[in-house]
């Protein structure tokens, strides 16, 4: 049997090489999902193609950490659109752990908890080429790199790896061990502010969200004023 290699990182203990591979790799895609569209979606199949994830889970927030809330949707109304939108999809999960936690919604705390409820699981954060400059900012960005790994989706027109790399404001062992875990993903240039103001402005959403969540965002008369985006 082939021996094990622990990895100490910040004087945090890393689980070893055999630990890790033997785990479930599942996928965390957080956001304010204010609407969901069809970009969040890509987004995770994207993930789980590229490092071959057994599932992801969706996780609309209470309260975002890292930019202004604006005006979001009611949290059960985010909640309900992502179930809309991921049902028929076994791989895609919904977890409200973050809306029963309420409050400013950390990433740290987020994954400790997902950590404790599923040990056998080893955590994969999805997030896009633009939020890796930025994890520096984020709290407790040492603790959390030790937690889960980052997966980062780089888009066809975004800066190459290279420079990506060097946008990092991370010590070592973090900017190499980043850059590894970047794959390349679908163009998909949609966002929920498009959606709302296309909503607010009484065009249509068709093909941006998928038919239930267009139909969700109707029948419950959401992003219809211009105060709403």
């Amino acid at each position: 049997m082939a021996g094990t290699i622990d990895y100490v990182f910040n004087g945090c203990k890393r689980e070893s090489m055999t630990e890790a591979a033997d785990k479930e790799k599942v996928g965390i895609l957080g956001g304010t999902f204010n609407p969901v569209h069809i970009g969040h979606l890509i987004l995770a199949r994207d993930a789980m193609e590229a490092h071959a994830l057994a599932r992801v889970v969706f996780i609309p927030c209470a309260r975002p950490a890292h930019k202004p809330a604006g005006r979001l949707a009611p949290a059960d109304r985010r909640l309900a659109m992502l179930k809309c939108a991921t049902v028929g999809e076994p791989a895609f999960e919904v977890s409200r752990i973050e809306l029963d936690r309420d409050g400013i919604s950390y990433a740290m705390d987020t994954v400790a908890a997902l950590r404790k409820q599923e040990p056998g699981v080893e955590w994969h954060f999805i997030i896009g080429a633009d939020t890796l400059p930025e994890l520096h900012t984020w709290r407790h960005i040492d603790d959390l790199l030790n937690m889960c790994r980052f997966i980062t989706m780089r888009r066809p027109g975004m800066p190459d790896r290279e420079t990506l790399a060097q946008r990092l404001r991370l010590p070592e062992p973090w900017p190499e061990r980043l850059m590894r875990d970047v794959f390349d993903g679908h163009l998909i240039d949609i966002s929920s502010s498009e959606i709302r103001k296309r909503v607010a402005e009484k065009r249509s959403i068709r093909y941006l969200v998928p038919r239930d969540v267009e139909t969700y965002i109707a029948e419950h008369e959401l992003y219809v004023t211009e105060e709403n985006l």
